[in-house]
């Protein structure tokens, strides 16, 4: 089983704990899109992202000094994301036993990297996957992307477990395959006999998921149905083969 999550927009460097252990697979693309970056204007760089102008200075000082390849100012994938997802994962306090879980069986899927083991090398970036970005091989990072982490994540599973945002997994979805098993997890509350998600609930509970899939070494999703935490509780009434949904 393969576990996909979506990244934060907020990242940190230099988090000591735990040690990248490689490269990103798709390093080469990942300069290529850093060389497109690096040749656009500040205001340009700013509309982009879509943000203000403290953040977009952070980030403009970044790409002009990125080194993809120093070792000295990096940090795992893993511990670089800040988001709600990742504050409730909590990998920092991880067993060795959940780290080599995690290595084995979670995929971050990025705008800039493509997909990410945990214990990857990353610099901090902002880059989301659905920035109207053209460069030359592509109108967008969804065209420059194609199937190549599709294709990645599948190379030696076909069971996936989906606790990324739509615009992370639309990467992975758009190419399934009938022999591939694809399980989405919805976190939410029942209101007027609809499940409702709440931003926050659900990425407190894609990462709590996480962790609770790592400290019971889950060997397939079918575990997942046993999450109990926050607050949630699996559905079998509102849930199918395809769609795992978890009420609070």
């Amino acid at each position: 089983m393969k576990i996909i999550v979506s990244p934060a927009k907020k990242m940190r460097a230099g988090v000591e704990f735990p040690k990248p252990e490689g490269f990103p697979v798709f390093l080469s693309r990942t300069q290529r899109l850093l060389d497109c970056l690096r040749a656009m204007e500040y205001q340009e760089l700013k509309t982009l992202w879509g943000c203000n102008d403290g953040i977009a200075g952070l980030n403009y000082e970044r790409l002009k000094n990125m080194d993809l390849q120093a070792m000295g100012h990096v940090s795992a994938a893993l511990t670089s994301y800040d988001g709600i997802q990742y504050q409730y994962m909590a990998p920092q306090v991880f067993t060795e036993e959940a780290l080599r879980y995690v290595q084995e069986h979670l995929r971050i899927l990025s705008g800039f990297y493509g997909i990410l083991k945990p214990l990857d090398s990353v610099v901090p970036y902002r880059l989301e996957m659905q920035a109207k970005l053209r460069t030359d091989w592509g109108r967008n990072l969804y065209e420059y992307w194609g199937d190549l982490l599709y294709r990645e994540l599948t190379r030696e599973d076909s069971v996936i477990l989906d606790l990324a945002s739509a615009e992370y997994s639309r990467c992975i979805r758009r190419y399934l395959c009938p022999e591939d098993t694809f399980i989405t997890c919805v976190f939410g509350e029942l209101e007027d006999g609809a499940v409702k998600e709440k931003g926050v609930y659900v990425k407190m509970a894609r990462g709590e998921m996480v962790r609770y899939l790592a400290e019971k070494r889950a060997a397939g999703p079918q575990e997942a149905k046993e999450f109990d935490r926050l607050g949630f509780r699996w559905r079998e009434d509102l849930s199918d083969e395809t769609r795992y949904v978890f009420v609070r």
